[in-house]
């Protein structure tokens, strides 16, 4: 049976005035006055007919809360999938149920609550109309409980209005629900939302009437103080170090839709350590913030540019030369005005780094203003300053200010994306080629995928607090960064086949990949050229072929490895390789994927297998081992290298607020072996208590260079939150 994905479905939810139990179970005589929400349609492996899982949903309000109760059948004898009890769990690849909301019906942002079998829970901010770049580290308080019964499960949420930001005058709001069972590899959602798309895609949400317009949250004060201990020995200095912190932050509402947060000498040290990669690209690689104060509204400032071309990236505060450096405090406003106005104002001032010579205190300054325009699309204004001092004074030689302008474009029907930017930067010095530009646009549809991007990037651009990768290339010889200019072009075309006779496989994509760097005078530095072809499977399994073609122009004598004996010399280097990827299934308790790569590289060549092994104690452990070998040969006198990493991983939450993490990294580019060991204990909601133990060796001789232990609890206190208002 065929559907019109241009549906909009509507959902009236009535208030009640009876106390709701959290417990799994639609007890309370209010759910019998709620209305129904059902007849789910598939969205994956087809979106043209019922769900063969079919789930019912039912909602109420009262003046503080928002209830979901929703039945999710199971065929007979079906079996659950679930990888982890831990939050913020993978949403494709267990049993689970979400509810989104977009409440202020502009289309591009959101906000998803999803639980899933066994009752774990996840949530996220929904960014870009829910197409991509979904922020899963945000978190917040709400409560949820599962019941699992023979034919199948039941689950309650209660979500705080104070949660959620919206306008209380308005009457609907943008909604839908969605719903995985891994049983049969299905994706069922309420309001039609077509196969290309993502299932959290809010150009496709029915609407959510009110009976009465949503109440108004009032005040909303979040204090979240933390403490923390630790103790670290450097076995290279034999130096060793007792450490002590206080510290919080503070979240204020100042609207129902704009938040003021405030924090005050923050802990910015990881309690989560970077997966490590082997690089051999020449360039820096992006690892992704995980520090919860630069996390809420994160996209209103981070996706000023593109992923390469990044004129704010948070990272770059408290971190200098690798070097950790103290934070005294931040002020952040962020959030909604209105249905078409966005804006934030960020401020952090750090301090010295001690016993470090030239390192004074700065300050970071970062605002963001961004207005709807058409149905879904938005235009943006940003400026990031980063001011040095010399003692308690503006050093007027040291800063560094860049003003930008993006436009995101998003279509309706979802079928045309695109991005436009120009960013200038200024410094002390020349204002001569110190800008950026780019522009993005995409075409999808349910059998063409095409994509084409251009880049420009000046040499005097600096974002000092951004992300450039390519801008700086390293001279072997002279042991010094080089700042040059860049383009780039890089156009994709794929076409999807749906094949009819071949009923385990989901999907045939020929494609073509072309990507196209050159100096300012548009002579070619890096060239890849990249035909493949991916096959889908229904039961989640794929495997890829691709060749590269490749030219690149070393502008300087180069060690691409990172241990070679004799730098390559400057010159035009031809190249090709091949490679083929495996995906198991990934509903099964032991998945895994395999990468072999093989060809020439540069003058030498290359051999490589990289991928993963994982196993799934359902529901309580992961075990999983990644790893990556490459064989690099290069004539003499350049060398032999042989990179190695690997890295096991335990995971196990044997409760839903106990998780306990374990690994190590033996990287012998890096010449580094890490181990690690986490407990986080979930108290209260909210509120943690972390015990976090790493050691570091070297890869040679396995000597031991670091160890530390810490200690750290984050307790988050309400003091105006209703606690009466219904039970958990």
């Amino acid at each position: 049976m065929l559907f019109s994905q241009q549906v909009e479905k509507e959902y009236k939810i009535i208030e009640t005035r009876e106390e709701i139990k959290i417990d799994g179970v639609a007890a309370e005589e209010a759910w019998k006055l709620a209305f129904v929400a059902d007849s789910f349609k598939m969205q994956f492996p087809e979106d043209t007919r019922y769900a063969r899982s079919q789930t019912r949903v039912k909602m109420l309000y009262d003046q503080s809360f928002l209830y979901v109760y929703a039945e999710c059948d199971k065929m007979p004898g079906g079996k659950y999938v679930v990888s982890s009890l831990k939050r913020d769990f993978d949403l494709l690849s267990n049993d689970g149920f979400s509810v989104y909301f977009d409440p202020f019906g502009d289309f591009i942002n959101g906000f998803r609550f999803s639980v899933n079998a066994y009752g774990a829970q996840e949530e996220s901010l929904l960014q870009n109309g829910g197409n991509w770049g979904d922020e899963l580290r945000w978190d917040n308080k709400w409560w949820s409980a599962v019941k699992r019964h023979e034919n199948g499960w039941t689950l309650e949420m209660k979500i705080p209005f104070k949660t959620l930001r919206y306008k209380p005058e308005l009457n609907h709001w943008h909604m839908n629900f969605a719903r995985t069972d891994g049983d049969l590899n299905e994706l069922s959602v309420w309001n039609p939302v077509p196969i290309v798309y993502s299932f959290s895609s809010l150009s496709h949400t029915g609407k959510l009437l009110w009976e009465n317009a949503p109440p108004k949250p009032g005040p909303n004060i979040s204090i979240i103080p933390f403490a923390l201990g630790g103790y670290t020995h450097d076995y290279q200095t034999n130096k060793s170090q007792w450490r002590w912190g206080v510290g919080g932050d503070m979240k204020i509402s100042i609207t129902p839709s704009l938040n003021l947060d405030l924090t005050v000498l923050p802990d910015f040290s990881q309690v989560d350590v970077d997966q490590q990669i082997t690089n051999l690209t020449r360039f820096s690689l992006f690892f992704p913030e995980q520090r919860q104060f630069f996390i809420d509204n994160s996209d209103l400032f981070a996706r000023f540019g593109f992923s390469r071309i990044r004129p704010f990236f948070s990272r770059q505060i408290g971190l200098k030369n690798g070097q950790p450096v103290p934070i005294y405090g931040g002020v952040r406003l962020s959030g909604k005005i209105n249905r078409d106005w966005r804006i934030g104002i960020m401020d952090i001032q750090t301090g010295p780094v001690p016993g470090v010579n030239g390192s004074g205190p700065e300050n970071f300054f970062t605002a963001a203003v961004q207005r709807r325009v058409f149905a879904r699309s938005n235009i943006g204004l940003i400026i990031v300053n980063r001011q040095g001092f010399t003692g308690n004074r503006f050093n007027p030689y040291d800063y560094n200010r860049v003003v930008g302008i993006d436009y995101d474009l998003n279509s309706k029907d979802n079928k045309w994306t695109g991005k436009f930017f120009f960013h200038h930067s200024f410094q002390p010095g020349t204002l001569k080629d110190s800008y950026a530009h780019a522009s993005y646009l995409g075409y999808n549809t349910k059998k063409w995928s095409i994509m084409w991007n251009h880049e420009y990037v000046g040499k005097n651009y600096r974002v000092d607090v951004g992300f450039v990768p390519r801008q700086a290339v390293y001279d072997a010889l002279k042991m010094e960064l080089r700042r040059l200019s860049y383009w780039r072009l890089e156009p994709l075309i794929s076409y999807i086949i749906y094949p009819k006779n071949a009923p385990s496989i989901f999907s045939i994509t020929p494609g073509f990949y072309w990507n196209f760097y050159a100096d300012s005078s548009f002579s070619s530095n890096d060239v890849t050229y990249n035909p493949y072809l991916s096959i889908d499977f229904k039961n989640s399994a794929s495997i890829t072929f691709n060749y590269y073609e490749n030219f690149t122009r070393l502008l300087f004598p180069s060690d691409i490895t990172g241990n070679m004996s004799t730098p390559l010399p400057v010159g035009g280097y031809s190249y090709r390789s091949g490679a083929v990827r495996f995906n198991t299934n990934l509903r099964k308790r032991l998945n895994g994927n395999m990468q072999l790569t093989a060809g020439s590289f540069f003058t030498g060549l290359l051999a490589g297998v990289s991928g993963g092994i994982g196993y799934r104690a359902q529901p309580w452990g992961n075990f999983s081992l990644n790893f990556s070998y490459d064989y690099v040969e290069f004539p003499a006198p350049y060398g032999i290298d042989r990179i190695l990493l690997i890295s096991p991983k335990i995971e196990i939450t044997p409760l839903n607020n106990l998780f306990i993490t374990g690994f190590f990294q033996y990287n012998t580019q890096a010449r580094n072996l890490n181990i690690y060991g986490r407990v986080q204990w979930r108290f209260a909601p909210m509120s943690d208590l972390f015990l976090v133990y790493t050691e570091n060796y070297g890869t040679e001789l396995l000597n031991i260079k670091n160890r530390g232990l810490i200690l750290k609890c984050v307790y988050r206190f309400d003091p105006l939150f209703n606690r009466k208002k219904s039970k958990v």
